[in-house]
């Protein structure tokens, strides 16, 4: 297949950008820095250049293809609102347009449970649980506009299709894993009541499979969520990923209103003063981490044939392994 990516060069998009190439398919991703070009095409992708707004760019770029995959979104680290909006909504938008204008027949949108959320935990929540009243903000009440424009896009010409991992993890992590090992080496780490809590996860490995099996057999207008299988206790989850990287899980707790008056004190601090970024510790952030946040996704095993392609324990080992192999070659 032909197939088009957007945010070729994030966690998600390079792990998918290989897992597309190791099966033959030919990709070219949307690229819009000499960083963002490196990136994809050392993974094997041909390079467009362009960002999610620049709608002929993207259209040029996806003439031809069998399918798009929109995986660019703005995770955090702006405080301005509006940047959320201009890249999750109005560029999910953009991305839509073009696929319709290149006469592209299949668009997979890469989401979040995140658009579930609203403060309190999910627990084995499935496909039909409802949006909430109020949306965690800004990452999930612009994600949540941007999943409801592409499934309300989905026609005849263009089928639309979401797929919502959490908490994805693995190889080649340069967010998440290098925050939690630096959190624990300064001791600036705690679990929120004990951690004792479950999660679902989603290997990284594995998303890619659930995004390439919703690109070949998901139904339009559809929502599919993909993680490792059985939800997993947090704090014993954490605990063994920070292992594989050689350093020890804390063992401070805090209760997590606490954790809520500190997170809502700091966002309030940060509006004051104006800074650029948010804090390191945010309500939204906390909404998403700090307690049980499990789903099911039976539908996507059901109906577009997904299965994991690698196990939690695997995933862990592999991690391990290339810890050692760096610091092997670091001397």
């Amino acid at each position: 297949m032909d197939v088009f990516v957007t945010g070729g060069s994030g966690y998600v998009g390079r792990n998918l950008i290989e897992a597309l190439v190791a099966r033959g398919d030919r990709v070219r991703a949307l690229a819009r820095s000499v960083e963002s070009s490196s990136a994809v095409s050392t993974r094997g992708a041909s390079v467009v250049s362009g960002d999610v707004l620049d709608e002929d760019a993207m259209v040029e770029g996806m003439r031809g293809c069998d399918a798009v995959v929109h995986a660019a979104a703005l995770l955090g680290g702006p405080r301005d609102e509006s940047l959320y909006f201009r890249t999750n909504v109005a560029g999910t938008d953009a991305v839509l347009r073009a696929a319709e204008r290149a006469g592209v027949p299949r668009l997979v949108h890469v989401s979040t449970e995140a658009v579930l959320a609203d403060g309190r935990p999910l627990r084995n929540v499935d496909e039909t649980h409802p949006y909430p009243k109020r949306h965690i903000r800004p990452y999930g009440i612009t994600k949540a506009m941007a999943e409801q424009h592409v499934v309300a896009a989905d026609s005849e010409r263009l089928a639309t299709v979401v797929v919502r991992p959490r908490f994805v993890w693995g190889r080649d992590d340069s967010t998440l894993l290098p925050r939690l090992v630096a959190a624990a080496r300064t001791r600036q780490m705690a679990w929120f009541d004990g951690g004792r809590y479950r999660t679902s996860t989603t290997h990284v490995a594995n998303t890619a499979a659930g995004i390439v099996a919703a690109m070949e057999r998901g139904r339009g207008g559809e929502i599919y969520f993909v993680t490792d299988g059985e939800p997993v206790v947090f704090r014993e989850f954490i605990t063994a990923m920070l292992a594989t990287q050689g350093v020890a899980a804390p063992s401070r707790s805090v209760p997590r209103l606490v954790a809520r008056g500190v997170a809502g004190t700091l966002a309030g601090w940060a509006a004051l003063t104006r800074a650029a970024s948010e804090p390191l510790v945010t309500p939204a952030a906390l909404a998403l981490v700090a307690q049980e946040m499990t789903v099911s996704d039976a539908k996507a095993r059901r109906e577009i044939g997904y299965a994991p392609v690698i196990s939690i324990i695997d995933g862990l080992a592999e991690l391990r392994a290339r810890h050692h192999a760096a610091e092997a070659a670091a001397g």
